[in-house]
């Protein structure tokens, strides 16, 4: 009786325990979820993308990849298929992107929606649904680097050109001639400065007050000469009635010394007529004298063209 009572303890609890291990796998494996299946449609690599890898939707995972292979039709496209839970809402404005994961660059596929297209997606002639895969951050970041690249390599070629040897010539000579610029603008500022300088300020002031006050006065000159001019004329024409009056009994004896007269007013007057047409032209060589003569050949001082131009 006892070796049957522990057959049958031995008996239950070898049932007991089958049936605890049930339960568990049934508690540990849950409740089957429902699920759909899409095609992910890649245009350019996949690298780093395996099968079972997660799929996520707005960074939360919602399933995983089921199988990854060329598009039979047009080996262009690389198919993706998924499997993500039924409630998830994918829509004809659903894309997918390629995402990466932790240090070790583990890819996953990246759901995201903008929510313009409403409409769920559904596939054509009982197909599967197709998601579009657009490129991700990374492979963005990836092109523009290596354009990036490109372009720096031209700009290092352009400066290789730039700084050959014939352009550092050039540029050292207008290096050079920019420093040689530089001095002689350093020189003519000097000079400036010298020439402004408070004593020939006050010269040049002076100068003009004393070309002022002579130009204030050759106005009145021109008239009290021209006035004289005409007294002479009038005296010249007087003289000339008297000689040529044959009543006048004093006339035989008054000639010669009225006609050395006459002649004298006369060379008098043509003076004062040049003085005054040089003082119309020119008034300021009342101050600094009349314009020196250029001798001519034969003339002490005289220098030929060719000569002038050796000198220059």
């Amino acid at each position: 009786m006892e070796n049957r009572a522990h057959a049958l303890l031995a008996g239950l609890f070898t049932l007991m325990l089958g049936v605890s291990a049930v339960l568990a796998l049934w508690w540990f494996g849950g409740k089957s979820e429902d699920t759909r299946s899409y095609l992910v449609v890649a245009t350019k690599n996949v690298t780093g993308l395996n099968a079972q890898a997660q799929v996520r939707y707005r960074g939360v995972r919602v399933g995983r990849v089921e199988q990854i292979e060329l598009d039979s039709s047009d080996i262009r496209y690389t198919l993706i298929r998924i499997r993500i839970r039924a409630d998830i809402p994918v829509t004809e404005g659903t894309v997918a992107k390629l995402g990466f994961q932790g240090v070790t660059g583990i890819a996953h596929v990246q759901l995201e929606d903008s929510g313009t297209q409403p409409r769920a997606l559904a596939g054509i002639n009982g197909s599967l649904p197709r998601i579009p895969m657009r490129d991700s951050f990374v492979q963005e970041l990836a092109e523009t680097g290596a354009e990036t690249l490109h372009n720096v390599r031209d700009i290092v070629v352009g400066i290789n050109q730039l700084l050959s040897p014939d352009n550092r010539q050039s540029i050292a000579r207008t290096l050079a001639n920019v420093e040689a610029a530089t001095a002689q603008t350093r020189a003519m500022s000097e000079q400036l400065r010298v020439l402004l300088s408070s004593e020939n300020i006050r010269h040049l002031q002076a100068t003009l007050q004393s070309a002022e006050r002579a130009a204030d006065q050759v106005g009145p000159l021109f008239v009290e000469t021209r006035a004289l001019v005409t007294s002479l004329r009038e005296v010249g024409e007087k003289v000339d009635r008297l000689i040529g009056d044959p009543v006048t009994g004093a006339s035989g004896a008054l000639v010669p010394g009225v006609n050395e007269l006459t002649g004298e007013l006369a060379t008098t007057s043509r003076q004062l007529n040049r003085v005054l047409q040089v003082l119309e032209e020119s008034p300021q060589s009342l101050l600094f004298g009349g314009r020196r003569m250029v001798p001519g050949p034969g003339e002490s001082g005289f220098v030929t063209p060719a000569e002038r131009k050796e000198m220059r």
